[in-house]
C-alpha cells in the first residue's frame, strides 16, 4: 500500500492551484473542510475524521484516526526560490506510543504533513517527504517509508518532547529535496495533512494550524 502517491494523486487532479504568492495553505473553516473532499486511504478500514476550530490564535483542523487512514490536500505551486520554508502549527493530544513507525506493521503517525514533487509520468514516479510528528523517535531522525523509498519520513516534532501543547516547527523544503532526494526542485505540486492508525490499529488524537510557507 502506497499511502501518499494514491492520496496526492487524486488532490493533483481535483484540487484548486494556490498561486505562488499566496503563501497560506490552509484556512480550516467549515466552508473548506467541505470543499477539500476527504480521501481513504486503500485498505484502511475506516476514514480519519476530521472537525474544524479556533482558539485565541487561529483555526484548526483536529483529526481523529481510530484504525484509519485518509487524508486531505491541495494542489500547490509554491515557488521554492523564493519561499523554500514550511512552517507548521501542530499538536497531538493521543499519541501512538510503542509501536515502530519505520516498519510496515506500524507505519502510522498522529500527524504529519507531507509534500510531493512530480518526477515523471506516473504515479509511482513522484517523490515526497513526509513531515511527521513522532510518538517514539528524535527530532531529526528520517527514514525511507517501508513502501516505497521514494517517500522519506522526517521527524519535526516528537510527543517524547512535546505532549497535548501546540508546537510550532520548519524546514527549508528546498534543501530537503537535495538532501533526501537529490532533487533540484523549483516548486512543489502537491501538499496533504494526514494522521494515521491503520496500521497498528490505534486511536490518535491531533491538532494542525497555521501551515504556510515563508521566504525565512
Amino acid at each position: 500500500m502506497i499511502k501518499f502517491y494514491t492520496l496526492i494523486l487524486t488532490f493533483l487532479l481535483i484540487c484548486t492551484p494556490i498561486k505562488a504568492e499566496n503563501i497560506k495553505i490552509f484556512e480550516f473553516t467549515e466552508i473548506e473542510l467541505n470543499k477539500l473532499e476527504v480521501r481513504k486511504v486503500r485498505g484502511a478500514d475506516n476514514k480519519t475524521l476530521y472537525s474544524v476550530g479556533s482558539d485565541e490564535n487561529s483555526n484548526f483542523l483536529k483529526a481523529v484516526a481510530d484504525n484509519s487512514a485518509s487524508g486531505l490536500g491541495k494542489k500547490v505551486n509554491i515557488n521554492l526560490n523564493k519561499t523554500p520554508i514550511i512552517n507548521i502549527t501542530w499538536k497531538v493530544e493521543k499519541d501512538l506510543a510503542g509501536i515502530k513507525e519505520n516498519t510496515k506493521k506500524a507505519h502510522d503517525y498522529a500527524a504529519r504533513v507531507f509534500v510531493i514533487k512530480k518526477t515523471g509520468a506516473t504515479i509511482l514516479s513522484n517523490r515526497a517527504i513526509n513531515y511527521v510528528f513522532s510518538s517514539n523517535n528524535e527530532v531529526g531522525f528520517n527514514s525511507p517509508s517501508p513502501y516505497t523509498k521514494k517517500s522519506i519520513d522526517y521527524v519535526l516534532s516528537t510527543t517524547k518532547n512535546n505532549i497535548n501543547e501546540w508546537i510550532t516547527v520548519k524546514s527549508n523544503v528546498k534543501e530537503d529535496f537535495k538532501k533526501f532526494h537529490n532533487l533540484d526542485v523549483d516548486q512543489l505540486d502537491g501538499l496533504a495533512i494526514m494522521a494515521d492508525t491503520d496500521n497498528s490499529k490505534l486511536k490518535s488524537v491531533s491538532y494542525f494550524q497555521n501551515i504556510y510557507f515563508s521566504s525565512k
